[in-house]
């Protein structure tokens, strides 16, 4: 008798044994479960980055017609920037906004000639993603109300049919920018009906940017434009001569959503001219003035990148001819820039070799399937 009242202790004692194993592992598995953040849409893991380039034909090149941008001596990067607008009536520069220009139809509008549908069909972009500026300057509101729910619709059809590419929607882009002089309700009833509509149309390939200008915001200015975590997807900012300014990363970390620099260029403030927007001269091809670029702009512009690999997972270069193009004729950030990176050796050089580290997402037969991936 004491030998099986012993033998049952064993017994007991080891099936205890095994079960505070077995529970262990669980419990330790729940808490990772807790603590791992879900990537959003089209968010790449911590440590990397997708490279865009941006912002019309003749800056991105790769084309018959427009062969001299930044295709046309670097690697395919992950994404090209194109813009267009839902502003029926207006005109500028001698252009008069229909429908949506820039997608079916090679428009300019002062900003050198955009056509996405011109790139889309070629076979150096088959491979990377898309990123849309859509301005809605003046009509912001008749958006919200749903007045122009047949260009909103149309637009969302379009990327619908783009079928697996990512496509990076920045509506409203600049929100806060004094030249856009949107409404805040207006804005953000604008922002979220896009949203909805394309929710409804089963617009899945689509991720939502909310983009900043990048200067003179407060957090709780930012807060006070956000539409919400459910409307927003990416946060965005502008890095230009302000850079230091911009808030949106600490924002952005605090919402748990990935940042797109979704524009940059090198622009370096004016010592003389503070307030005013003025940058001072900087064309890549001057040895001088592309050696400050490359200390003043581009080594801030790399190390935000680096120091904040758990947030900015997009960034997009605009490889433009600023001061060649009417729109900026007399706008005092762009008016004395050229920042085509192939015009001058050493920044391309320094430009390849850093872009050509691991954490840059670059155009490939793999990119979109590991942006669909989310953890």
């Amino acid at each position: 008798m004491k030998n099986l009242i012993y033998f049952l202790l064993i017994a007991l004692c080891f099936s205890c044994q095994n079960t505070a194993k077995n529970t262990k592992p669980d419990n330790q598995h729940k808490t990772l479960s807790v603590n791992k953040k879900v990537r959003e849409k089209f968010e790449p893991e911590d440590g990397k980055c997708i490279l865009f380039v941006g912002q019309e034909l003749e800056a991105i090149g790769g084309l018959a017609d427009w062969n001299d941008g930044y295709l046309d001596h670097f690697p395919a990067p992950g994404g090209f920037t194109m813009y267009t607008k839902i502003r029926p009536g207006d005109e500028e520069f001698g252009f008069t906004y229909t429908g949506l220009p820039g997608i079916h139809t090679t428009d300019d509008w002062g900003d050198a000639p955009s056509n996405m549908s011109l790139q889309l069909a070629d076979k150096d972009f088959e491979n990377m993603a898309l990123a849309i500026g859509l301005e809605l300057v003046n009509h912001e509101g008749a958006v919200a109300k749903g007045e122009l729910d047949s260009l909103v619709t149309e637009l969302g059809l379009w990327i619908k049919s783009l079928g697996e590419r990512p496509v990076f929607l920045r509506i409203g882009y600049e929100f806060l920018g004094s030249w856009n002089h949107y409404n805040r309700e207006d804005y953000i009833a604008a922002f979220r009906r896009i949203k909805e509509l394309y929710d409804a149309l089963g617009v899945n390939n689509v991720a939502y940017v909310w983009q900043s200008h990048g200067s003179d915001e407060s957090m709780e200015l930012l807060e006070s434009w956000y539409p919400g975590d459910d409307y927003v997807d990416w946060c965005g900012y502008s890095f230009f001569a302000s850079w230091d300014q911009a808030k949106m990363i600490d924002f952005a970390r605090k919402k748990g959503k990935p940042v797109f620099i979704a524009e940059a260029t090198p622009t370096i403030a004016h010592p003389t001219e503070k307030g005013t927007g003025k940058t001072k001269e900087t064309i890549l091809s001057n040895e001088v003035q592309a050696q400050e670029a490359w200390e003043k702009w581009f080594k801030p512009f790399f190390k935000t990148i680096h120091e904040n690999p758990d947030v900015v997972k997009a960034v997009s270069y605009i490889n433009c001819h600023w001061k060649a193009h009417p729109m900026w004729l007399e706008n005092p950030t762009f008016q004395d820039i050229d920042a085509r990176l192939h015009l001058n050796k050493e920044i391309a050089r320094k430009w390849q070799a850093e872009t050509d580290k691991s954490l840059y997402l670059k155009a490939s037969p793999f990119l979109f399937t590991s942006l669909r991936a989310k953890k």
